[in-house]
């Protein structure tokens, strides 16, 4: 068996390599997979998750992980999502890999953002604005500038600029142009593409600022407590998702369902749909795409077996 930590997922898994991964496996079926949720005992916030994943005729993944959002205002800070994630073989049983869990849904889920935004975004996007300053919000950056070559330039808003300040300078490092915003509405009005990575229980992105042709990710609102974008966001945007399974759980369309801005039939396709060719993605240069990223066990699977697969 073999075992990654963080640094040997980041280094197996290049942006380019597991986009077209992600991209390659959504020509197949949803694999089998669940959810497991238990709430700290103790009455705190933190959460503890555990996703199996099983694809027909192939491999098993177990997804173990803890959600504590307090993490961040450690000193020094902790992602605020880590653990295990553990490939079995599908006719044996028998473990085939263990990765840092941390890693793997970093690289998971900004490639499952990128891959949306390939699909979605315009081909002549320059702007990229990342929302939230996270130990995401570095991966976000790096996978879109991936998935859309274009992309030249990258603002960081936090609402916290200090914050915001550490991941510009760690995105310079990388020879990103990348500075800070301190005006959210501004910066959202000057994007081509808008990628939320928050922890926020309230809208962030009001949608009467969003550009015509502009792409918006919305990822952090996992739960329906959460929401990073109006209802203005919701009703401008042609709405798609990583996958219809998982897309009531998230605040920012069960919210806007719910206040009657939309109905789930505004969801007009998600990526398993998009990468088949069964329903299209954006069909002009003004329309605004909407992409909510929900996550789930299936696109777990989908990353480990690309990191079995990078051992050759």
């Amino acid at each position: 068996m073999h075992v990654f930590d963080a640094a040997a997922v980041h280094a197996a898994l290049p942006w380019p390599f597991l986009i077209e991964a992600l991209r390659k496996a959504h020509l197949g079926d949803m694999p089998a997979s669940e959810v497991v949720v238990q709430s700290d005992p103790a009455g705190g916030e933190a959460q503890f998750v555990t996703l199996p994943g099983w694809a027909p005729g192939g491999p098993i993944v177990v997804k173990m992980v803890g959600v504590f959002p307090q993490n961040a205002s450690l000193t020094p800070p902790q992602p605020a999502v880590q653990g295990l994630v553990a490939l079995f073989d599908g006719k044996t049983g028998g473990p085939l890999l263990a990765a840092d869990g941390a890693a793997m849904t970093a690289r998971k889920t900004a490639a499952d953002s990128a891959l949306g935004a390939a699909i979605l975004a315009r081909q002549d996007v320059e702007e990229l604005l990342i929302v939230g300053a996270g130990a995401l919000a570095p991966h976000f950056a790096a996978a879109h500038l991936a998935a859309r070559p274009t992309l030249r330039r990258v603002a960081i808003w936090n609402r916290t600029a200090a914050r915001a300040e550490a991941v510009a300078v760690q995105l310079r490092e990388q020879d990103i142009d990348a500075t800070v915003s301190g005006d959210l509405d501004a910066a959202v009005a000057r994007a081509d593409v808008v990628s939320c990575v928050t922890m926020s229980d309230t809208a962030l992105v009001k949608g009467a600022l969003l550009r015509p042709g502009t792409h918006l990710d919305l990822v952090g609102a996992y739960l329906p407590t959460l929401r990073e974008a109006d209802d203005a966001a919701l009703m401008r945007g042609t709405i798609f998702v990583d996958s219809r399974n998982n897309m009531r759980g998230g605040g920012d369309l069960s919210q806007a369902v719910a206040s009657g801005a939309i109905t789930w039939d505004a969801v007009k396709a998600d990526l398993f749909e998009l990468v088949q060719g069964k329903r299209e993605g954006r069909v002009s240069a003004d329309q605004i795409t909407v992409f909510k990223n929900n996550g789930g066990a299936h696109l777990d699977l989908f990353t480990a077996s690309a990191l079995s697969q990078a051992l050759g």
